[in-house]
C-alpha cells in the first residue's frame, strides 16, 4: 500500500488524493481513465473561460459549465449509493455528492487559477471562495447554489439540533488527508448498506493504514465488519480494542455483551 506523508496529500490535488485512495481499496479501479477525464474537463474549461481577466466571472462561467452544460449535479434519488462516491462513476453518470462533484469541482477551479478551497463543514463538504479584497463566499458543490452561514446554520442545527452554534473552526480550509477519510467512510458506509463487506473491510483497512492508525472508533466499526464475515475471532479482538480504548464510550457496554457471544461461537476458519 502507497504511503504519502500529511504534507504530500495536501500538495496534491485532492482529486488525485481520491484516485490513489480508491485504487489503495480497488485494485481493478481505472485511475488512468478518470485522470484522462479529468484532464480532458480541464482542457475544455481553460479553452472556454482563461482568456476571461475577471476572476469572479471566471468563477461564473465554471459554474455555468460545470452545473448547466455539462450537466453535473447532485444525487437526490441515490444519494448514499456508492456510485457517488467512486470518481468514475460520477464522471459517467454526471452524479454524485458534495464530495465527489466538489474535489472535481476544484481541480478545474485551480486549472482556472481561481482562489478556491475545500471545508469540510460538519454536515457536507463545502466549497470556500477567498477572493483577494478579503470577501469570502461559499458555494454548495451539490448544486452550485451560494451559500449564506445563515443556511449553514440551518444546516447545522437540523443535524445535531437547535443550540448548536455556528464555529469559525467549521470554516477553515481543510487539509486533504481529513477530506479523505471522511470520504472514506462515506464509502464505508454505502459499501456496507449494499452488503459489500470484503470492500467495505478494505475501506476500514485503508483508513487504518493510510489516515487514523490506532482510530479506536475505526477500528470498532472494523469489528463489525469482520462479524458480518463470520470472522468472530477478528470481531472480538477489534471490540476488544475499542472497549479498552474507550470505556466511557455507551458503546463499550453493548459491546461487552457481544463480545460474550461471539467468544461462545466456534471458531471460524478463512
Amino acid at each position: 500500500m502507497l504511503h504519502f506523508t500529511e504534507q504530500e496529500w495536501d500538495d496534491m490535488p485532492l482529486v488525485e488524493g481520491a484516485v490513489l485512495m480508491t485504487e489503495m481499496v480497488e485494485p481493478s479501479f481505472p485511475g488512468a481513465w478518470v485522470r484522462l477525464q479529468l484532464s480532458r474537463l480541464a482542457d475544455e474549461a481553460e479553452q472556454a473561460l482563461m482568456d476571461e481577466p475577471n476572476a469572479e466571472l471566471r468563477l461564473e462561467g465554471l459554474i455555468r459549465l460545470f452545473y448547466r452544460e455539462w450537466g453535473f449535479k447532485g444525487d437526490h434519488e441515490q444519494y448514499f449509493s456508492a456510485d457517488n462516491i467512486y470518481l468514475d462513476r460520477v464522471l459517467e453518470r454526471k452524479k454524485g455528492i458534495p464530495v465527489s462533484l466538489g474535489s472535481i469541482f476544484l481541480f478545474l477551479a485551480e486549472r482556472l487559477d481561481l482562489p478556491v478551497y475545500g471545508v469540510g463543514f460538519p454536515t457536507q463538504f463545502v466549497l470556500k471562495v477567498e477572493w483577494f479584497n478579503g470577501q469570502t463566499q461559499y458555494i454548495n458543490p451539490f448544486d452550485g447554489e451560494y451559500l449564506s452561514q445563515h443556511m449553514m446554520s440551518a444546516w447545522l442545527k437540523g443535524h445535531h439540533g437547535p443550540f448548536t452554534e455556528l464555529r469559525d473552526e467549521y470554516f477553515e480550509t481543510a487539509e486533504h488527508i481529513d477530506i479523505l477519510a471522511r470520504w472514506l467512510t462515506v464509502m464505508k458506509s454505502a459499501l456496507l448498506r449494499e452488503g459489500q463487506f470484503a470492500e467495505a473491510l478494505r475501506c476500514s483497512d485503508v483508513v487504518l493504514d493510510a489516515f487514523r492508525p490506532g482510530d479506536p472508533h475505526e477500528i470498532r466499526d472494523r469489528g463489525y465488519i469482520y462479524q458480518q464475515l463470520d470472522c468472530s475471532h477478528a470481531a472480538v479482538m477489534d471490540y476488544e480494542y475499542f472497549i479498552e480504548q474507550c470505556p466511557e464510550d455507551p458503546a463499550a457496554e453493548l459491546l461487552k455483551i457481544q463480545v460474550e457471544e461471539l467468544n461462545k461461537a466456534p471458531l471460524v476458519f478463512h
